[in-house]
């Protein structure tokens, strides 16, 4: 059965995403290349741009780029991040099952905690005792259905929104701070009496925070109509958060203010000349590398004894 048009013309741009994603070109000649972070034209051998000096295959830039005409989107790291999201739940939710834990309705709400702190769940005497890798794992971990679900919506809600104004680059960096500081906040909190934290939303109410900055810069009605939105749905989940024990409020204030702070010293635009790329490009991969390593050492530690 032939596919439908409009499917026809997604799997073609798929696979002509994939076929270019590592530089290769198949068998299309050659051609001049346009540079994916300032848009100069470079020649057909050319490996970097000879205006900005970005590398055509290897950069943030070629990568967003790639991942841009894979996913369809003007979006990629917010897809990314919702890929490994979804896939660290589906890992959690097969551990469980092997646990033989999560039966009838626990998927709504009830993974294991014992899988989820091997992997990589905040809790403050493994992060004391030499597990600060947890800071960033624990933000792509999720307790349920319910709880992933929800995260998810909001990200892609408000993520490439945020993603659009900052670059991809300086997005992923914000969004890994945020989310770190609110985990640094929460596990400072619960010290005494410390209890496993997962979730995104940490970081994602530092994305809200960022939005806030954004709307105190720029006047007008329409930004003071969003940022009092913005501040109505923040106090919702707070309220929602003291009422329910299960909803880390210190993560998600000390996100929110992260966000809020960071806010006011990037400036709300992406980078407009080469040492400002640089810059962003630097920040993204440093993001980057510090989410893979931190999944390096939860893959490491995930057999240690339980604390």
């Amino acid at each position: 059965m032939a596919l439908p048009y409009q499917w026809q013309m997604r799997v073609n741009r798929w696979r002509s995403a994939m076929s270019g994603f590592f530089g290769g070109g198949g068998d299309q000649q050659p051609r001049p290349k346009i540079c994916p972070a300032c848009g100069t034209l470079v020649g057909i051998n050319a490996t970097r741009c000879h205006q900005c000096g970005t590398n055509l295959t290897f950069s943030m830039a070629a990568i967003n780029r790639r991942f841009s005409g894979f996913f369809g989107g003007r979006a990629p790291v917010t897809t990314a991040l919702l890929i490994i999201n979804i896939l660290m739940f589906g890992v959690s939710l097969v551990a469980t099952l092997q646990a033989g834990q999560g039966g009838g309705l626990t998927i709504l709400w009830g993974l294991d905690i014992e899988v989820l702190y091997r992997l990589g769940a905040v809790w403050a005497p493994a992060i004391v005792h030499g597990e600060p890798y947890r800071l960033v794992t624990a933000m792509f971990l999720h307790g349920g259905l319910i709880h992933i679900g929800f995260n998810m919506m909001v990200l892609m809600d408000i993520g490439p929104v945020v993603e659009e104004v900052y670059g991809s680059a300086r997005y992923l960096f914000l969004y890994l701070v945020t989310g770190v500081a609110g985990y640094v906040l929460s596990a400072y909190a619960s010290r005494l009496h410390p209890v496993p934290s997962i979730g995104a939303s940490g970081a994602i109410l530092g994305l809200i925070g960022l939005m806030i900055a954004i709307t105190t810069r720029r006047g007008g009605a329409t930004m003071q109509a969003l940022r009092s939105r913005l501040i109505s749905w923040v106090v919702s989940i707070f309220v929602l958060g003291y009422f329910m024990r299960v909803v880390d409020n210190w993560a998600h204030f000390g996100g929110l203010a992260a966000g809020f702070l960071l806010g006011k010293v990037f400036a709300d635009r992406e980078p407009m000349n080469a040492a400002e790329l640089k810059r962003a490009h630097a920040l993204g991969w440093s993001a980057a590398i510090v989410i893979l390593a931190s999944f390096v050492f939860m893959i490491l530690h995930f057999r240690d004894p339980l604390r």
